[in-house]
């Protein structure tokens, strides 16, 4: 029995050291191509034409979505932010999702709104709308006040009630910048195929000082649970998605800042509220949908166009965010299984899907085995100075690589943290991130692996920031994945 034992423990360690091997050696890959992307976008947009779109009339109008559940504290800060954006035509929906505090109170005594009669085409299937609420001095802003359903049901609306061929989803706590939305635009009208998606940077708004809805001075919070996000931020967007979508096999967008073609996703349904990551899940169906049916088309992200939003402060509440977010992964994953590996889908069914499930879904798991493999070798008797010095150099030290290079590419491309005790900051979190906040992440995204197996799939709902009031009945607050 022993000797079975210390067979199979041995068998964990050598299958751990093959996988870390693997993980590191495909994240090197997307490091090296994000590089060399960031670069060339770099040195394109100095003579990029964005400004020019910018008071053109072939720029296609957009409409901004902004879903709100009891935000009452954000939501004015929010509507400003959006109704500022430098963009030609656009429009502003605010979804009122049922909200129990005063949001929409908040929002027809700021911007003088009066209920008015509207028509609704109900083309994606929503809950019933409780009124339109409209300003002659804001003719842009459109508040739909309907009932509390969630934030799929409620982009749905606001698709149903949007008048352009592009929408742009933005959280209820978030802020863009001033030409976030035009250089969103800008690769989309540009491209020789239909964009169907197009995704910007998420960067954390704690800490920023902002004044009437608009960044002022960027700083760092005081928070090291907000520290550790940034860094996290910065690795997930800056190599992560960049490298992805050099061969077109972005999955995730943030629901924070999106840009969607209308047509596209009508004609796939919309949201479906029944899968806790409906963002992610909207991707993946409008690949799948391209492929099947043999279209040309991209799903694109930009690493320039930026979106602050608020994150989680507190333990909890970020440990409900991870394994939401995680468990949505696995639903999007399960849902498109019969696509592995099947020749019909290509590189998405060869490539990015795989990427998904062996590197992204499953590398938490793996990750704790190891640890237990570790501590199993020391009672065992089995655990050599080799071993070990191995296992911490791919688990860990290149770990501690990653977060730091994903800084010092911040700071050599984009720069959005501008003083020096910033960027020592951030290299100081990218290296302790690696010494519990890490491991911590692992054990979440583990619980949603065996969330998901006992069937416990349902929304729990996270407040970000300071000072936010719940989330729905739901629970269906924010969402999106870094």
């Amino acid at each position: 029995m022993r000797a079975f034992a210390v067979s199979l423990v041995m068998g964990v360690n050598y299958f751990i050291l093959f996988y870390y091997g693997f993980v590191n050696l495909v994240y090197t890959a997307l490091l090296l191509v994000s590089t060399v992307v960031i670069l060339r976008y770099i040195r394109k947009i100095r003579y990029s034409p964005f400004k020019d779109f910018i008071t053109s009339p072939e720029t296609p109008p957009v409409s901004i979505l902004v879903p709100a559940y009891n935000e009452e504290r954000v939501i004015v800060r929010t509507v400003r932010s959006t109704l500022a954006v430098n963009y030609p035509f656009f429009e502003v929906i605010v979804i009122n999702d049922g909200s129990t505090d005063a949001s929409l109170d908040t929002l027809i005594r700021t911007f003088h709104l009066r209920k008015v009669d509207r028509a609704y085409r109900n083309i994606l299937k929503t809950t019933p709308i409780r009124g339109f609420y409209y300003s002659p001095d804001v003719p842009n802003l459109l508040v739909v006040d309907k009932e509390n359903s969630g934030k799929a049901d409620s982009l749905n609306c606001g698709i149903n009630v949007s008048r352009s061929p592009y929408f742009c989803t933005v959280d209820a706590d978030s802020v863009l910048e001033d030409n976030a939305l035009i250089k969103l635009m800008t690769p989309t009208v540009e491209s020789p195929v239909p964009v169907v998606a197009c995704g910007g940077v998420i960067r954390a708004l704690n800490g920023i000082h902002m004044e009437d809805g608009a960044v002022r001075t960027i700083d760092l919070p005081r928070s090291s649970l907000a520290m550790f996000q940034i860094v996290e931020y910065l690795r997930a967007f800056l190599f992560g998605r960049v490298g992805l979508d050099a061969m077109n096999g972005i999955l995730i967008l943030s629901g924070a800042f999106s840009l969607f073609r209308k047509a596209s996703v009508v004609e796939a349904g919309g949201y479906r509220p029944k899968n806790v990551t409906e963002d992610m899940e909207l991707i993946t169906r409008l690949h799948r949908r391209a492929i099947e049916g043999k279209a040309p088309y991209a799903i694109k992200f930009i690493s320039d166009p930026v979106c602050w939003t608020e994150v989680p402060e507190d333990l909890k509440m970020l440990g409900r965010q991870r394994r939401r977010w995680h468990l949505g992964l696995m639903q999007s994953i399960v849902q498109n299984r019969s696509a592995l590996f099947n020749p019909r889908y290509g590189k998405f069914g060869w490539v990015v899907l795989p990427y998904y499930l062996f590197i992204e879904l499953l590398s938490p798991v793996v990750e704790l085995i190891g640890y237990v493999a570790v501590v199993l070798s020391y009672l065992f008797g089995l655990l050599s100075l080799d071993f070990m010095l191995l296992f911490l150099a791919l688990a860990v030290l290149y770990g501690i690589f990653l977060s730091t290079a994903s800084v010092f590419l911040e700071e050599i491309t984009y720069r959005r943290y501008p003083r020096w005790s910033h960027l020592f900051r951030l290299l100081f979190y990218g290296v302790i991130e690696n010494f519990g906040y890490r491991q911590i992440n692992s054990f979440w995204r583990c619980q949603a692996f065996l969330k998901y197996l006992v069937g416990m799939r349902k929304w729990e709902y996270v407040e970000k920031g300071k000072g936010n009031t719940g989330s729905g009945k739901n629970g269906k607050k924010e969402s999106g994945s870094p």
